[in-house]
């Protein structure tokens, strides 16, 4: 009888853990919505002032070699 017990749950189909599924399921548990919605708010912010700067820049008339208009372009106080 102990014979026909043990053939019994050496045959038991284990549950296989797939390497994939599981990433999948800890990335899913850990992903946290408002640091995505942070991330892609300075994003665009980045994206919103490089386009404000490139604005300026086209309607400004630049002398290259001024060096105070350099210094302004580049917004510190020296080059």
């Amino acid at each position: 009888c102990s014979s026909l017990v043990s053939l019994y749950f050496f045959f038991i189909p284990t549950a296989s853990v797939n390497p994939k599924a599981a990433l999948k399921s800890k990335i899913v548990a850990e992903f946290r919505p408002q640091s995505l919605i942070d991330e892609l708010l300075l994003y665009k912010r980045s994206e919103d002032q490089i386009e404000l700067k490139e604005k300026q820049l086209s309607t400004m008339r630049v002398d290259v070699c001024s060096t105070e208009t350099l210094k302004c372009l580049k917004g510190k106080d020296s080059v």
